[in-house]
């Protein structure tokens, strides 16, 4: 269990698509005070420690001091709280996921606390069905049947459920985003959980940062008083966009007013830069540094389309699709190789096919270099790097797939470069894509080789994403 501790509110950024009247919001279900006809000695242990605990927040003693933790589980045995649940769809580019959560109210403190979350993905994404809505649809009425199993249908009508599409839907003309969000308004309607206003719209980068960055402080333990002035900073690549979040200086924040916000977190007053570079998530870079040389417009796109590129191996021929376009990769036709000694007793040498590491920097570069916003002071910070930063970290054995890790800036360099050097068919993509990540990091961020790196899909069982701090946002007007 997860405490929200002495949760008061946290402001975001308001945007035309969707009013979050500026506050992440505390206000929880109703506490239950049924005793379930508990044996009296129970019942009188229990008030005596509440009274233990009670005493302690009126003399602003931490409730740690008298076991809340304790207190609440067991609360929690006895059945005296009162679960609710919120229900989050996350429309990315790549793929759509469902997290269901389970909360409830301290009885000790009033706190928010996290008990825990459902999560199930489907792939591809919302935008692969922009000429087909309806099929898009049928993707997510998976996800909802999933979460429906987690909820006890007694709690569906009071159970909120939000969805947020993010940079896939962003990047798509606006008349076939709106027929996709129209088709799953149509959908969610008759799912059985409640809906609120806009509770399906496409979220802007800036609350996808916010709620990133809230997500994972809340999570890994940042937002405790001793802990208020180290909160850390939250790099997010997705397949469409990449979010950079945190809180500069006072220094810094003068050098990047124009993207810094003033919020409010547990009555502490912050000033959160965040800036979402669309067209920069992995998935989109991909794309747009294999067709560099490529006019798509003036290509018959409802065929596969035929790719050469300096990032990939000269043995490699690969399907891949993106955005509604099917390519066939390939490596350069007069790729580059390198003599390696045979490691057999006939020590016949190797004419080994590689991708030359330099020459695809020079191509990600010409890409990675149309991005002018760049933060300031990021290297001061704690960082935490999530979603594409963790997956292909664990694909290439930098951290454990599992456990996550902390790694330097510079280990992402040097598995580049081995990757490149080595012909893969499995991970046809590796090399442009880790190149991708080693270039974004220090020339777009401006990190150093030595720059420390958490990287984490889940923290204690909770996914790094921007869900749970949306989810904590449903809750703004006392759900």
């Amino acid at each position: 269990m997860l405490a929200c501790t002495q949760m008061q509110y946290i402001l975001v950024p308001t945007s035309d698509d969707y009013d979050l009247s500026n506050k992440l919001s505390s206000q929880t279900a109703k506490k239950t005070s049924d005793s379930f006809g508990l044996k009296p000695i129970i019942i009188f242990i229990l008030f005596g420690i509440l009274f233990l605990g009670y005493l302690g927040i009126a003399y602003n003693i931490k409730p740690t001091k008298f076991g809340s933790s304790a207190i609440d589980s067991l609360a929690s045995s006895l059945n005296l709280h009162k679960p609710f649940y919120a229900v989050i769809i996350d429309a990315g580019s790549t793929g759509s996921r469902v997290l269901a959560f389970t909360f409830h109210t301290s009885i000790v403190s009033g706190d928010l606390v996290l008990d825990d979350e459902f999560f199930a993905e489907v792939k591809p994404g919302l935008s692969n069905f922009a000429d087909n809505p309806k099929e898009g649809v049928k993707t997510l009425a998976s996800l909802v049947d999933k979460a429906k199993n987690v909820i006890p249908k007694s709690a569906w009508a009071h159970t909120p459920i939000d969805m947020k599409a993010t940079a896939g839907l962003r990047l798509l003309p606006k008349d076939k985003a709106d027929m996709l969000l129209e088709e799953c308004k149509k959908y969610l309607k008759e799912s059985g959980f409640m809906v609120k206003k806009n509770f399906v719209s496409i979220m802007d980068g800036v609350n996808e940062g916010i709620y990133a960055w809230f997500t994972v402080n809340f999570l890994v333990g940042r937002f405790s008083s001793s802990y208020f002035d180290n909160t850390a900073a939250v790099l997010d690549l997705g397949g469409g966009s990449t979010q950079i979040t945190y809180v500069p200086n006072e220094q810094e924040r003068h050098q990047l007013q124009k993207h810094v916000h003033e919020i409010n977190v547990f009555n502490q007053n912050m000033s959160l830069y965040t800036y979402s570079h669309l067209g920069m998530g992995l998935m989109a870079a991909r794309k747009a540094i294999l067709t560099s040389d490529i006019d798509l417009e003036q290509l018959d796109t409802t065929s596969t389309v035929e790719i050469r590129s300096e990032c990939i191996n000269p043995i490699v021929t690969s399907a891949w699709s993106y955005g509604g376009i099917d390519y066939l990769v390939k490596g350069p036709v007069n790729g580059s190789h390198i003599i390696v000694k045979a490691s057999n007793y006939g020590g016949t040498d190797e004419n080994r096919p590689i991708v030359k590491f330099s020459d695809c920097m020079k191509i990600v570069k010409k890409y990675t270099d149309t991005i002018k916003e760049k933060p300031v002071g990021l290297n001061k910070h704690d960082i935490y790097t999530v979603s594409y930063y963790f997956d292909r970290a664990a694909e290439t054995g930098l951290i454990d797939p599992k456990d996550g890790g902390v790694i330097t800036l510079q280990s992402f360099h040097k598995t580049a470069l081995d990757t490149c050097n080595y012909p893969n068919v499995d991970q046809p993509f590796m090399c442009l894509d880790l190149t991708y990540i080693y270039v974004l990091l220090r020339d777009c961020f401006e990190l150093e080789p030595s720059t420390k790196l958490n990287l984490y899909k889940k923290y204690n069982g909770h996914e790094l994403s921007w869900s749970l701090g949306s989810a904590f946002s449903l809750f703004q007007n006392d759900i």
